[in-house]
């Protein structure tokens, strides 16, 4: 069936991927060599720079009116929930890139041709319920401290916010509940799609092969989300 075949893949028998232990030698090899790509490859970076800064002007103007002010920060933070997906073009360009073949942006809709093309789009869908699921926590929790009515004005918001006790609750224990749904997708989603773009195992066995890598190298994948917060920030 092909429902079937989206979740347990184009193998008729359902096999486990061989996980091995890395160290945290081994994830710096791979940043240096995701910088390599970019370096290599400029068309990386423009396709980068349209992409995201693109999203973050429409969410900007989308909760420019007061009453979805205290949704810009889940909205903007919590894009990152469904980087994973939306970096699949850039994942394509690097196993291109790897295998020899021509690796121009353009190429970065090649995806598209993938037979785990399903597979991919089901983990996607998982991510963008949990980037729901964020946002609509994340609204029940402002109201929660700050009550159902919208802030007066901008400035009014970021006073509040920063200036007084129930803003520095909402700000921690925010964060915290941001952690745990980063820390859902960072164990559900490490290696699942480039998993799916180098073999159609289905999105089943995508999403417990990234499990069973952060059970395997808890240290390492911790610092791996360490590494992407600190981006994020930066970024």
């Amino acid at each position: 069936m092909a429902s079937f075949h989206v979740i347990a893949g184009a193998s008729e028998t359902l096999e486990h991927t061989r996980i091995r232990k890395i160290g945290v030698s081994d994830l710096f090899d791979a940043l240096k060599r995701g910088v390599d790509d970019f370096m290599v490859k400029p068309s990386h970076i423009v396709f980068l720079c349209l992409i995201y800064p693109l999203v973050g002007v429409v969410l900007a103007v989308w909760t420019s009116g007061n009453n979805a002010l205290p949704l810009l920060f889940p909205l903007v933070s919590g894009f990152a929930l469904i980087g994973p997906f939306a970096a699949i073009g850039l994942y394509e360009i690097s196993r291109r890139r790897e295998a020899g073949l021509d690796a121009s942006w353009s190429h970065a809709f090649e995806v598209r041709n993938s037979p785990a093309l399903p597979a991919i789009a089901a983990v996607g869908i998982m991510l963008l319920a949990i980037f729901i699921a964020w946002l609509l926590t994340a609204q029940l929790f402002y109201q929660q401290v700050f009550g159902p009515a919208p802030p007066e004005s901008l400035s009014s918001f970021i006073s509040e916010i920063f200036a007084t006790g129930r803003g520095w609750t909402l700000i921690i224990v925010g964060h915290a509940i941001g952690l745990v749904f980063a820390a859902v997708v960072l164990c559900t989603t490490v290696v699942a799609f480039p998993l799916l773009l180098d073999r159609d195992v289905g999105a089943y066995e995508a999403i417990h092969t990234s499990v069973r890598v952060v059970l395997a190298n808890p240290i390492v994948m911790a610092v791996w989300g360490l590494i992407v917060a600190v981006a994020l920030i930066i970024g």
